[in-house]
């Protein structure tokens, strides 16, 4: 699990009945031998000092609230505790603890049943003291209560006795009221307290309050607040485009006025949450999943609406009208569409199939997998939609992101059934692997091509001994040098080289980049079965020499993450096909420009050090180290040294503690069993390079044809 989900904020309630803030860090459940059970464990994470120390006692009634990020429990009469958690992740798995000990399913919200006087404690623990007192709502006082709006944000109990008295006091009319008066006096510093003040309530996360916020009454002075961001040298100009430059057109005739009002704030929320708000920080990360649940919510409604205004609804696709009377109906249209070169069709029909993936990612994939069986993989419906995503015309590729999120949100694991007959994980993860993941890399393994380079093009690649290069670019089929062995060595290589380096090309790439990484953290073994089997980190990496450095990211990335889960299997495939090269090589052509490439990789090799994984530092000292010792500005390879140079005195101490005779005959090998181990990884030909080390995947019919498949979809865009 990453830190943090499971950072967290330690709360004790005083004896003025005040959640007082014990400090921050990361939680944890062992066994602790001095309270004789399981442990809940917080230690900071400014000095790993221990804040908080709690056994799991069987008969303590926990309970879990503010949107399922709060834990909430009393050791003693005068003793209250809180775990505020920064993700709702981390929340479940400490929740899921605690109810494993008690014996509780964790689908509960309270794990035992309170006496009365606990109840009335626990369930008012929001209101332990009076609601928080609001400065007067006047120009004099905006600063104020920005201060105070923001001071809040840290602590969710201080958000919700703000909250209410927000609601409570008709405030929030009363500060767009002010909006007005800072506009037309322009009044540019009040106009930026506001900014954060209408920040600070929609990141409180109340649905009470958006309701007001959102009316048609207020929700444009709310954009208007939005505009006078402080750190922008001139303010935002999306009221205009909200009303003059967005047009509002009906696919089909709609009559019901409130559904059309429904429809419009539906749009206007989801600017504000897309387009005006900041990406939130890793700490605001929850402030707004009430936001979402808002638009969500809404967009249910608006279908709910539909189907009552129109039990059948006429859709023209090319001359052809098709009668809608079920949801389920909607894939024939999305069947027909995608592949069609009306482009609002396209569009009508990519916003149909977003929002069926929303409403039902579940009912989808039970779809595709039905149309498999009766279907060739080329006409499947995800396969259409990705040849849709890679033969976007548009130049900054916006069809082929929003495809990419539904294709993303499809093949999450996080919102896929699972139930006592069978587990809809396996069996979809099962059909996307062996039908359309062939037909998602084909851009990837078309572009970065083997044998594939202009005659006469000779760039090498050379570290210090020993060599393990990758070539890239055209060759002899043998090239010899003396190598670290003292012998003459000849390779044979695989060549590899990135054919198009287009923009439009790294864009869709990158893409398909983000999606594999998405894979690499959630899948587990399907992606990793698919990597080996394709040898599909070599292929990724060639893209480190793209000229595009968002596209060399992106490839580092996948490699990264990779790295990060600090799997053996992974970890043996890396070097034995000597995969750091192309990184290093970027590092060392990187030279001492200090940006965003060098840091990545510097992360990247920090990590392994940090973590301790032996089997990559060894690779990496016995191999680069010459090149990489005279990098000083971190400490990063020195200590790699390091790590390698102790573990080779844990072993040799361990070595030294065996007997002699056993040390002679039974542990040492010859050096000619050595060198022919060498000698049989050098002439590995390539199939066995690529082999591998888990079983195979089911071989789809068209796997074998993915450059095909690729061209035709490149006739297609043509």
């Amino acid at each position: 699990m990453s830190d943090t989900r499971r950072r967290v904020k330690v709360y004790t309630l005083n004896e003025d009945r005040q959640w007082d803030d014990r400090g921050t860090g990361h939680v944890s459940s062992s066994y602790v031998e001095r309270l004789k059970g399981m442990s809940l464990l917080v230690r900071a994470e400014s000095d790993g000092s221990l804040l908080l120390e709690s056994k799991i006692n069987p008969n303590t009634a926990y309970q879990k609230q503010q949107a399922d990020t709060l834990i909430v429990w009393s050791e003693a009469e005068n003793y209250d505790l809180a775990l505020s958690f920064q993700e709702k992740a981390g929340c479940d798995e400490i929740w899921e603890k605690i109810c494993q000990v008690q014996g509780k399913d964790p689908s509960v919200e309270v794990t035992q049943d309170l006496i009365e006087s606990e109840e009335e404690h626990i369930e008012e623990m929001p209101e332990t003291s009076p609601l928080i007192d609001l400065p007067t709502c006047e120009l004099n006082k905006l600063e104020e209560i920005a201060d105070l709006v923001t001071s809040v944000l840290s602590s969710p109990i201080r958000r919700e006795k703000l909250a209410l008295a927000l609601e409570n006091e008709g405030y929030i009319k009363k500060l767009l009221q002010l909006f007005q008066v800072c506009e037309n006096l322009e009044n540019t510093e009040g106009l930026h307290h506001l900014y954060e003040i209408i920040r600070g309530i929609l990141f409180l996360n109340k649905a009470t309050l958006f309701e007001v916020m959102f009316s048609d009454e207020c929700i444009m002075d709310v954009v208007g607040c939005l505009e006078y961001d402080p750190s922008l040298a001139q303010p935002k100009r999306h009221r205009e485009f909200l009303t003059k430059t967005a047009k509002f057109k009906e696919v089909i005739p709609i009559t019901d006025s409130e559904l059309r009002q429904k429809i419009h704030q539906t749009y206007r929320v989801q600017y504000i949450q897309d387009i005006i708000l900041p990406t939130p920080s890793v700490f605001e990360e929850n402030f707004l999943s009430t936001l979402t649940s808002f638009i969500f919510f809404n967009k249910v409604e608006i279908v709910s609406m539909l189907q009552m205004d129109c039990v059948w609804i006429p859709v023209a696709i090319v001359s052809k009208w098709i009668t809608i009377n079920h949801t389920h109906h909607l894939h024939n249209v999305l069947n027909a569409s995608p592949g069609m070169d009306d482009l609002q069709v396209r569009s009508a029909a990519t916003d149909i199939f977003s929002y069926l993936v929303e409403f039902s990612p579940s009912m989808v994939r039970e779809f595709v997998m039905q149309e498999a069986q009766q279907s060739d993989d080329d006409i499947l419906l995800i396969n259409v939609v990705i040849e849709q995503m890679i033969c976007d015309t548009d130049p900054e590729l916006g069809g082929a992101v929003q495809l990419m999120g539904l294709l993303r949100t499809l093949i999450d694991p996080e919102n896929m059934l699972a139930t006592a007959n069978k587990t809809e994980k396996s069996e979809f993860l099962n059909f996307f692997y062996n039908h359309c993941m062939h037909v998602l890399t084909a851009p990837l393994l078309a572009n970065t091509s083997e044998d594939k380079c202009e005659k006469g093009t000779k760039y090498f690649h050379f570290l210090s001994p020993p060599f393990k290069a990758v070539l890239f670019g055209s060759a002899d089929p043998g090239i010899s040098w003396e190598c670290a062995y003292g012998k003459s060595c000849y390779w044979k290589f695989k060549l590899f080289i990135f054919l198009a380096d287009n923009y439009q090309t790294a864009q869709l790439l990158a893409l398909i980049l983000e999606l594999l990484t998405f894979c690499v953290e959630h899948h587990t073994y399907h992606i990793k079965n698919y990597i080996m089997n394709k040898d599909l980190l070599r292929r990724v990496l060639v893209l480190m020499n793209s000229k595009h450095t968002f596209l060399a990211l992106c490839a580092l990335r996948f490699m990264r993450r990779i790295i990060g889960l600090k799997d053996e299997f992974y970890n043996r495939y890396i070097t034995k096909g000597n995969l750091f090269e192309p990184v290093i090589n970027a590092l060392l052509d990187n030279g001492t420009r200090y940006n965003l490439l060098n840091s990545a990789v510097i992360e990247l090799f920090e990590f392994i050090r940090v973590e301790d994984i032996k089997s990559l530092i060894a690779h990496i000292v016995e191999n680069f180290y010459n090149a990489l010792e005279s990098i000083e500005y971190v400490q990063t390879f020195k200590g790699l040294k390091t790590k390698y140079e102790q573990e080779k005195d844990r072993q040799s101490q361990k070595l030294n503690s065996v007997p002699s005779i056993l040390r002679s005959n039974r542990f040492r090998r010859d050096a000619r069993a050595l060198e022919e181990d060498e000698e049989m990884w050098f002439n590995e030909d390539e199939e066995e390079e690529g082999e591998a080390v888990v079983p195979p995947v089911e071989k789809s019919k068209q796997e074998d044809d993915f450059p095909d498949s690729y061209e035709k979809f490149m006739e297609t865009k043509k």
